[in-house]
């Protein structure tokens, strides 16, 4: 297990080429002992029972001749030159009878005096001993006999040479009959070598069949169980990479061994453990800062360099925080503070804006490139803002039963300037510290907005690029034509009153008669200006720029503006 993958290959080729030689040499070792017994069955064993044949035949042949050479000699008249031939054929077969038998006792004593291969050696012995003593006894017999008969016939003493010859007769049957008494035997000894050539064979054909499947099953086990080593990580690998690929970063890998896929595993858990860190850096720093800038600051740096853009920016404060944190414990105004801002953030991340500080209890957030097309960035802001207004009786609500209390201080509520224009949006501080952040006279026109907010009794105040960048998207009322804290050049003012189809009649004939009262009142119409702003308050009594302009309207008859006014009013305070 702890071999490089290189090893453990090479070691299961070396494994199954030792499985094979071992099954090979086997398997010759019990076929050259199959063949040397089936060598010895057809070099000695059928032989020798051939010779044992062919000593009984030769018998019967010698006896034939010795009766014919009998006829030759006692027919009338004697048939000498016949004898003679019948005489020489007689002991020609005499010869080969001994010849035979000869040959059969020397292949029965090699197979006896033969240790490698199984046989009956007692049976053997016997044969050969029951050969030997037909050889000496009977054919020793048999050829006093043959002698007299000879004697008989060359003496012409016919009667006493037939009771010869029927004594040569019977002691050939008894010849005859041993030899095939001994033929028989060793037929049965030829029998039982080729059952034992047959059963070695059998016993070769399964042994290597069986050592053949027990190296087959032990090479493919050793395989199995090396291939699992390797492929068990690698799966492990593969399914722990989904996990990952899944963001599922709770995967590690039992590093089992300490080949190169165990180094692959550790290597493995070590990056989850990077990739953990990271994330948990990525999470946190998200808290501090919007996960787009976090990201962007990570992978993206070029993109947090300085560069000039078109942007929307908006302020959002909390109305009458000062007065209602003056009766509260530090830890109360932290539960108000983190609920107020928790609530208000959510639309702002909802509508894709950016989160860029908590300045006490105003929200700054910007809309633009490269989160977002230019063209939605106003329309988002705006939606947002709407969003974060109808979220202000769900606070009120909440805020009491946070701190324990019946009721707060002091009523809350939210007011939102929003400015559209070009930024200074980069990675800005020093060596020690950065912050990604937006600059310009776009943010300073949203934060002066907001607090226009106040003056106007508004919640929501936009400037006229912004308005212009709307299109139709929501229900706008324009509000005055004024030049901010900061800015000599006016601009017109604008309310988000209702998103897109949601205003009311009353508000719709709210922003009819406020619309002819401002333009009564950029014209110097006072009279007709405070008609159609009286309107508005018949309906909508607190409307705060009905309310501001016709205290403006009073100033104005006492004190008229230039003949050159063009209707703005110049904010001196913030």
């Amino acid at each position: 297990m702890f071999a490089s993958i290189r090893r453990k290959i090479v070691g299961i080729a070396l494994g199954l080429i030792v499985l094979m030689v071992i099954t090979s040499v086997l398997s010759m070792v019990m076929s050259a002992q199959v063949g040397y017994l089936l060598q010895e069955l057809t070099d000695r064993y059928i032989p020798a029972y051939s010779h044992l044949a062919r000593a009984n035949i030769l018998s019967l042949e010698r006896a034939l001749a010795l009766r014919r050479m009998v006829i030759a000699r006692m027919q009338v008249p004697p048939d000498d030159q016949g004898y003679a031939a019948r005489l020489r054929a007689f002991q020609e077969k005499d010869s080969e009878v001994e010849q035979e038998t000869v040959s059969a006792r020397k292949l029965i004593n090699a197979i006896i005096d033969d240790t490698r291969t199984p046989s009956d050696n007692a049976g053997l012995a016997r044969i050969e001993n029951r050969i030997e003593n037909a050889m000496t006894e009977l054919r020793q017999r048999l050829d006093e006999e043959d002698a007299k008969l000879l004697k008989h016939l060359d003496a012409k003493e016919f009667p006493e040479a037939r009771a010869v010859l029927t004594k040569v007769d019977a002691l050939r049957d008894q010849f005859t009959q041993k030899i095939d008494a001994i033929r028989v035997d060793m037929r049965s000894q030829v029998s039982a070598s080729i059952s034992t050539v047959i059963r070695n064979q059998q016993q070769t054909i399964t042994i290597s069949a069986i050592v053949t499947a027990l190296a087959a099953i032990l090479g493919l086990g050793l395989a199995l169980l090396v291939a699992s080593g390797i492929t068990r990580p690698v799966r492990q690998l593969l399914d722990g990479t989904r996990e990952i690929e899944a963001g599922r970063l709770d995967q590690l890998i039992r590093v089992s061994t300490k080949d190169e896929i165990g180094q692959l595993s550790a290597a493995f858990n070590r990056m989850v453990e990077q990739l953990r860190r990271n994330a948990r850096i990525r999470e946190t720093f998200g808290r501090y800062i919007d996960p787009r800038i976090a990201e962007g600051l990570i992978d993206r740096r070029e993109e947090t360099e300085g560069q000039r853009r078109i942007m929307t920016v908006m302020f959002c404060d909390m109305k009458g925080f000062t007065s209602m944190s003056e009766g509260m414990t530090p830890q109360g105004l932290v539960k108000v503070m983190n609920c107020y801002l928790t609530m208000m953030s959510e639309p702002v991340r909802e509508h894709r804006g950016v989160i860029d500080k908590y300045i006490g209890d105003a929200i700054m957030a910007y809309w633009g490139a490269p989160f977002i097309e230019e063209g939605d960035q106003a329309r988002l802001a705006c939606l947002a803002a709407a969003d974060m207004v109808e979220r202000v009786p769900t606070l009120r609500q909440e805020l009491p039963e946070l701190l324990g209390v019946r009721v707060i201080p002091a009523e809350c509520d939210i007011r939102i300037g929003i400015a559209t224009g070009e930024v200074l949006a980069g990675s800005i501080g020093s060596d020690l510290m950065m912050s990604f952040t937006v600059m310009g006279d776009t943010v300073n026109l949203a934060s002066r907005l907001e607090a226009v907010n106040k003056v106007y009794g508004c919640r929501i105040l936009i400037s006229q690029a912004t308005a212009a960048a709307l299109g139709n998207a929501l229900e706008l009322r324009e509000i005055d034509y004024l030049a901010v804290v900061g800015q000599s050049v006016p601009q017109a003012v604008f309310e988000v009153m209702a998103k897109r189809g949601e205003i009311t009649k009353q508000q719709e004939l709210l922003r009819s008669h406020y619309k002819n009262g401002l333009a009564a009142y950029r014209g110097c119409r006072w009279d007709e200006a405070e008609s159609n702003f009286r309107e508005v308050l018949k309906d909508f009594p607190e409307d705060g720029p009905s309310l501001l302009l016709l205290k403006r309207i009073d100033q104005f008859r006492s004190s008229p503006p230039p003949a050159d006014w063009d209707g703005s009013w110049q904010m001196e305070h913030k």
